[in-house]
């Protein structure tokens, strides 16, 4: 990540991977950046890689709760203990608790 706001700081915001610009920089910086801080304040920068930290443990903690429950579903299939119906419930249920995982993130600080 590169955070600049300066007109030199454009092409290399540019070939980051991502780029970030502060709200008051010149107009090519911001135009240039992937994320814009609105203020000029570097805890800014710090925060939004925390979220970014926070967001990617989540996405992980997801996927493999769902892999989990699809296996254990997938075992109890083969063994007779689970049908179609347990299947699609099981899923369906899977899916409801990954999106309301996923909204702590709104609530992080």
């Amino acid at each position: 990540m590169f955070v600049g706001d300066g007109i030199n700081d454009a092409p290399v915001l540019t070939g980051a991977d991502v780029g970030g610009a502060m709200g008051s920089g010149a107009d090519s910086a911001i135009e240039a950046a992937d994320v814009v801080y609105m203020n000029s304040n570097l805890d800014s920068v710090w925060r939004s890689l925390s979220i970014a930290d926070r967001t990617l443990s989540i996405a992980w903690q997801n996927i493999f709760f769902a892999i989990a429950v699809k296996i254990i579903v997938m075992v109890a299939g083969v063994f007779g203990f689970a049908n179609m119906w347990v299947a699609i419930f099981a899923d369906t249920g899977v899916s409801i608790l990954c999106i309301l995982n996923s909204i702590r993130i709104f609530y992080s600080k």
